[in-house]
Parts: C-alpha cells; structure tokens; sequence
C-alpha cells in the first residue's frame, strides 16, 4: 500500500491533505458568515429632506447659505449620501445654522468627516474641543462644542455624532465603534448633527444651541428621530 507521499506523488489525495483542505474550507465558511452586513437601507435625498422641518417651536428656516460645508473631495458624495443644510431664526435670539450629514454605510473607510477637519479647511483657529452633553428625553447624548475663529466671524459650533448605538466623540472612538459593530456582524449607519450661531460669547452659545438641538429632535418626525438617537429596537427608518 503507498504511504501519504507516493499517493501525493501519484496525482491522489492524501489524508493530510484532505484534512488541512477541510479546515480551510470550514474556516472560510464561517468568515464568510461572520461578514459584516450592511444594516440600515440607504435613504432616498427628497424623504431625507422631508423630514427636516421648515418651522419648529418658535424657530423658522429662513435660509440655506452661510453654514461651513465639509472640504470636497473625491469620497465627498460616497461620505454624505444626504446632506442638508438650515439656518433658522426665532424672535429675541441669534440665528442658529444647522447641518445634517447622514449615511447609511460606515465601514471604515467611508466614515463621516468631524467639524474639527472641516472649519480649519476653511481658514478657521479652532479652540480646544470640549465635551458636552445634551440631554432629550431623559437621554444623554454626548456631543462636541468648540470655538471657530475666521478673517470675518466668530462662530460658536456645538455637534454629535451617531455611528450604530455609539456617540463617539473622538476620532478613536469613531473608529471603534465602526469595528465593535462589525464584530457583531453589521456595517453600521452615520449621523452628524451640528449646530452653530455667530457672534456671541461660548456659555451663552452653548446654552442657545443646547436649546435648539433639544427643541429640533423633540419636534422632528419618528424618522428622523431614529437618525439622531439611533435605537436597538429597528433597523432604521423606511423612506
């Protein structure tokens, strides 16, 4: 009877081998199983911006221009699948200019720019980042606020971020959280909301825009909601 060798020499199958091949093959199926699925369906542009209301509380949209846009680039229209932009106004209070940045794979590489990269683009000074939370509906979601100096304008920036169920704060923690949802085998979704008002000190900007954020989530509709707050219990809204 040939050995192992002569039976790999002859053209055959040795043992070995078929056991070192099925092993492979066992492995490859259960990574193949354990890919990570996109898990929120992408959003069509006019039901995103439907959703976004005209009017709230005591504060109307009076404009779309003069927000800090993110820097164009090559993945710009890959990173911001729905992107929209208000400046709103109320009687006895500063304006407030709101940007909305969603989309619906965060893999990674394709991940939602920080207001930190896009203001200094811009020819912003950018104060320290520090942290803040705004509370809605007895939540606390954790959020960003930080001072943007330009040639022309001073400009108070409060934001968060929502990738799956995380709100990072840090570009380190943007990225964990990418990689925890795809060790649970999904690709997660991105939101960013930001909000800034000009020519006012930082407490009492903050108290304005703290304000707003909470007003514009309460009063937005259960869709857009699910975009800001993100939950456990759906896979994202339907358009």
């Amino acid at each position: 009877m040939p050995d192992d060798g002569q039976t790999a020499r002859s053209g055959g199958i040795s043992r070995r081998n078929a056991l070192i091949g099925g092993v492979l093959a066992c492995a490859s199926g259960f990574a193949f199983l354990r890919q990570p699925a996109i898990a929120n369906p992408a959003i069509p542009e006019a039901a995103f911006e439907k959703w976004v209301p005209d009017s709230f509380g005591r504060w109307s949209s009076i404009s779309q221009a003069g927000v800090v846009l993110p820097p164009p680039d090559s993945l710009r229209d890959r990173l911001y699948d729905n992107l929209v932009t208000r400046v709103y106004s109320a009687s006895g209070s500063p304006s407030v200019m709101m940007l909305l940045a969603y989309n619906n794979v965060q893999d990674g590489v394709l991940q939602v720019h920080r207001p930190e990269v896009c203001y200094p683009v811009g020819g912003f000074q950018l104060s320290d980042t520090r942290a803040v939370d705004v509370e809605v509906s007895g939540r606390r979601i954790p959020a960003n606020f930080f001072t943007a100096t330009g040639p022309d304008r001073l400009e108070q920036v409060q934001y968060f971020t929502r990738l799956g169920d995380a709100f990072p704060r840090t570009w380190a923690e943007q990225r964990l959280a990418v990689i925890r949802a795809n060790l649970a085998g999904d690709i997660p979704d991105g939101m960013m909301m930001r909000v800034s008002t000009l020519g006012i000190g930082a407490n009492e900007a903050e108290t304005l825009l703290d304000n707003f954020t909470r007003a514009f989530i309460l009063h937005s509709n259960s869709k857009l909601q699910h975009l800001l707050l993100g939950g456990s219990s759906s896979k994202g809204p339907s358009a």
